[in-house]
């Protein structure tokens, strides 16, 4: 590494290091904003006058729900977002740099059993070096890594030749909503960085999802002569297993060495069964819910595809499928997939910064779950790369919690690689 570039290191670990209690602070305050799903606009509007206090051009919006249903890609439970506006600031460079876009998303997911936390789900209290609170590490300690890597470069009084552009956007959990919302308003670049909470790997790739609902059909009976009819549950079993058999055929097709660590790369889930309204009757009727994983390089319509004509074949195994065949239909949230070659030139700048920083070798996987990033690599033609801190296994918990020596960590990294991948002015 040249002078210039230890010196230069050093600088933003400095900084960071010098503004580590004004950090952790932001996250607190972003923490204890309850930004679940219809409730983001205070958490985003301190978003959008931090933004301003960094000088950067803001434009907070709410997203149009009718003009966005129309659109191929879009999904949510909801068609409008009053009150839940999507934020953008952007950094102008000087010129002659490549871009980059950087991602969080502010919508949380709702806390769940309280009696299940140890301290009240939006306290932002900081025990042992590790901050707790509902959507800490899902995602605004990373959304706070990058606000800090953001400030340091401008705290340095560095400038950039290519643009930065940070979102805050909602909806990601239940289909990324926000973020269309932000690639149908025209907000690309030559690539982007999402700090989902990996652990501080490097995820080129990342697998979608979709879910999905069937139908499967008995015939109603009394139970004392239950052989008169025929029992949707015990078909629903066949049914399942069916499935399993196809996740099985579709994960032996995976060879890709980012999966390696991952027993099952593009799981088959089914989360939901209801069935029978009496218990003297026999069932003739069981709704399953499930999801569908989606690899990274497959597309949505492909795998819908591929379930249909899996469903199709029950009837091999069953006669009473053949005229009673289970009908599958794909409702509520979905995420597109998405691949970065990994030889992409962001790969190279960031793991280089992962070494500068960490003095060791990075760990680039697949992801195990969806993220905004298929959209913007697929919709918005703007390749994406996860990284970011935060503990993937408390995402979603009680007791979510992030290291704030991770977030710091992650905040020294994205700094150098925006510098790295942007350019900087002499």
């Amino acid at each position: 590494m040249s002078n210039e570039h230890t010196e230069l290191h050093t600088s933003i670990h400095d900084w960071i290091r010098q503004h580590r209690e004004a950090g952790t602070s932001f996250l607190q305050q972003l923490v204890k904003m309850p930004s679940t799903q219809g409730h983001e606009q205070e958490a985003q509007l301190f978003i959008a006058e931090k933004l301003r206090e960094l000088a950067l051009d803001v434009e907070v919006w709410e997203p149009d729900g009718d003009a966005l249903q129309s659109h191929p890609y879009f999904c949510s439970p909801r068609s409008h977002f009053t009150g839940s506006p999507n934020v953008v600031g952007v950094l102008k460079g000087s010129g002659g740099g490549r871009s980059l876009l950087l991602n969080g998303h502010m919508d949380v997911v709702p806390e769940g059993n309280r009696e299940q936390w140890q301290d009240d789900p939006f306290s932002g209290r900081v025990v042992d070096g590790k901050l707790y609170g509902r959507g800490a590490t899902d995602m605004k300690g990373g959304t706070a890594s990058l606000l800090m890597a953001v400030e340091a470069i401008q705290g340095l009084g560095l400038t950039l030749k290519g643009d930065v552009i940070f979102e805050s956007v909602i909806e990601e959990e239940s289909g990324g909503a926000g973020t269309l919302a932000a690639i149908v308003k025209g907000y690309r670049a030559d690539a982007a960085l999402i700090p989902e909470p990996t652990n501080l790997r490097i995820f080129p790739k990342q697998q979608g999802s979709m879910w999905f609902r069937i139908e499967v059909k008995g015939r109603s009976a009394h139970g004392g002569t239950r052989y008169e009819g025929v029992s949707a549950i015990e078909k629903s079993v066949t049914v399942i297993q069916h499935i399993r058999e196809l996740e099985e055929l579709r994960n032996a097709r995976i060879i890709d060495p980012l999966y390696a660590k991952n027993p099952i790369p593009i799981p088959i889930n089914i989360g939901i069964i209801q069935g029978g309204n009496w218990p003297s009757s026999v069932s003739d009727t069981v709704k399953l819910e499930g999801r569908m994983g989606v690899a990274p390089e497959e597309t949505l319509e492909a795998a819908k595809a591929e379930m249909s004509d899996w469903m199709a074949g029950l009837s091999l195994k069953d006669p009473w499928f053949e005229s009673h065949p289970p009908h599958v239909e794909w409702f509520g949230a979905q995420w597109v997939p998405g691949s970065v070659d990994p030889e992409h030139d962001l790969m190279k700048v960031l793991m280089q910064q992962y070494r500068v920083v960490k003095q060791d070798e990075p760990t680039i996987e697949a992801s195990p779950w969806g993220t905004d990033g298929g959209l913007l690599t697929q919709v918005g033609e703007t390749p994406c790369i996860v990284f970011g801190p935060g503990i993937t296994q408390v995402a979603h918990y009680p007791n979510e919690h992030i290291v704030l020596d991770h977030m710091f960590e992650a905040a020294e990294i994205i700094a150098l690689t925006i510098i790295h991948w942007c350019g900087l002015e002499a």
